[in-house]
């Protein structure tokens, strides 16, 4: 037996408890990889901080949805009807990257959508000598904010799907 977590197989929280437990380690996971997005976004090198949002959000979205148990993967592995519940679930949440394989093509979209970046421009613009300062930290508070819903949105999945019936297999 390997001595190794196989982290494919990591299922929906299993109590309440649990789910605050994913929720606030994710939490602190979004604050962590904010902070590298700020980090990034005060160099002034044109176009650097988002090529470098694309990937740290593409990335942080999977990292949350395997934490909750909410992949792609690991949502096709659960019975039909409560993956139908999980799918249901996300949607009714406005849950759009819970269970999803997420591309840089989504998170641009969504990105875009959010106007994640044109804020920090336009603050930019207003204060020339402080633009990048300005920019990292509404680009951390926008990261941040944009990661936290999506934490949120996962376990209100969990906590349905909790209240469905799911539950951890016992551990051999």
């Amino acid at each position: 037996m390997s001595s190794k977590k196989d982290t494919n197989w990591t299922l929906v929280p299993g109590s309440e408890r649990d789910i605050a437990s994913v929720r606030e380690r994710c939490r602190q996971l979004v604050r962590r990889r904010a902070i590298v997005s700020a980090g990034v976004a005060a160099v002034p090198i044109p176009g650097l901080d988002v090529v470098s949002d694309l990937r740290l959000f593409a990335l942080l979205i999977d990292d949350i949805n395997q934490e909750f148990g909410l992949s792609e993967q690991q949502i096709e592995r659960l019975q039909p009807k409560f993956r139908l519940i999980a799918y249901e679930a996300a949607i009714g949440v406005g849950g759009m990257l819970v269970g999803k394989l997420v591309t840089r093509e989504v998170v641009l979209q969504l990105l875009r959508k959010t106007g994640f970046k044109a804020v920090a421009r336009q603050a930019g613009k207003l204060v020339p000598l402080a633009g990048q300062l300005a920019s990292a930290g509404i680009g951390f508070l926008a990261f941040r904010q944009i990661g936290y819903q999506h934490v949120d949105a996962c376990a209100r999945v969990a906590r349905e799907l909790l209240a469905a019936g799911v539950h951890r297999p016992s551990q051999a």
